[in-house]
């Protein structure tokens, strides 16, 4: 496993990171199958555990504080995630400084820890003063409950005003961002990137294989595979990127990563870490096989011709895109 600095800074977490957005507990089988999963990331070099107070409603957090507690402190980087509702109260979600205070403390507990690594933002708070929310992060980072802190799906704009407001009231720095880059999802190219790398912002992607398009499970004209996430996902976000033009590019990827002897997976991970501004890839894993594949992506370089017939297929041009 290789290591990456966040951004300027001087932590250093894994290339490849192990998200709990998709963990499965429902059930004992499936909590040891998600056990064995934390432990493996371990036992291959991943450091980076990504998690959200909304996961699950907090048990997703309450599991991997569990899991990590078996190890030493120092072995991992863990974060989590603040904004969406946790109640019904008027308070209970946002970015406010009460629900940002009182949800890091129930995280804190849920995963039996005495700080956070990193604290995202998970979405922009209309309602609430980016000043006041800068300011409370900037405070719980005095205050030792929260190592570095910074936002998930924020726009350019939204994140060069936080940029703007911690120059200007001497806050703590806005050390990382957490948005979604993949290959069909190019949009932080555009804009992000060069704000991130201007300011020694770090970048640690999720989705990273486009919510499983881009294992190559699914393929044009075929069914879809039971018990894929296609086929129970809530929201539909995969059946949403099912689309020809899509499925026709992961048919036109799939020889390029047989050629070099790689799972196309491990083509798309590698694909996201050709560039220097990306810290790591939040992957999600529902058992250690997947997983175990995963690492693979890590100080894999491809070559600058496969780079090249990678962008031939992907013939990105840059777009307006909504971000949240």
């Amino acid at each position: 496993m290789k290591y990456r600095n966040l951004g300027k800074w001087g932590l250093k977490v894994s290339e490849v990171a192990l998200g709990s957005w998709v963990t499965d507990l429902a059930g004992t089988d499936a909590e040891k199958v998600a056990l064995e999963t934390v432990n493996a990331a371990l036992d291959q070099g991943i450091n980076f555990f990504d998690c959200a107070d909304a996961y699950s409603g907090g048990a997703a957090e309450r599991f991997l504080g569990k899991v990590l507690k078996e190890h030493s402190r120092n072995e991992y980087v863990v974060s989590s995630k603040v904004f969406f509702p946790m109640g019904r109260g008027a308070n209970d979600w946002g970015l406010s400084r009460k629900h940002i205070i009182e949800q890091l403390d129930k995280t804190l507990k849920n995963m039996r820890l005495d700080y956070l690594d990193l604290y995202f933002c998970h979405r922009y708070d209309p309602t609430t003063p980016i000043e006041e929310t800068m300011q409370v992060l900037s405070d719980m980072v005095a205050a030792g409950k929260i190592l570095y802190f910074g936002v998930s799906e924020w726009s350019p704009v939204q994140i060069t005003k936080a940029l703007a407001v911690i120059k200007e009231e001497h806050l703590r720095p806005l050390s990382v961002i957490q948005p979604e880059y993949n290959m069909v999802d190019r949009y932080i190219e555009d804009e992000i990137m060069d704000i991130c790398a201007e300011n020694g912002v770090g970048i640690t992607t999720f989705s990273p294989l486009a919510q499983g398009l881009l294992t190559g499970k699914y393929r044009k004209g075929q069914p879809i595979p039971a018990g894929s996430r296609a086929t129970w996902q809530a929201d539909k976000q995969i059946n949403n990127l099912l689309t020809d033009d899509n499925l026709d590019k992961v048919e036109r990827l799939l020889p390029i990563a047989e050629k070099l002897g790689v799972p196309l997976s491990v083509l798309s991970l590698a694909w996201i870490l050709r560039r220097k501004e990306i810290t790591s890839v939040i992957t999600g894993a529902s058992k250690p096989a997947q997983l175990l594949s995963n690492v693979a992506a890590s100080g894999l370089v491809l070559p600058e011709n496969v780079l090249g017939e990678i962008e031939a297929i992907l013939d990105y041009h840059p777009f307006v895109r909504k971000i949240g």
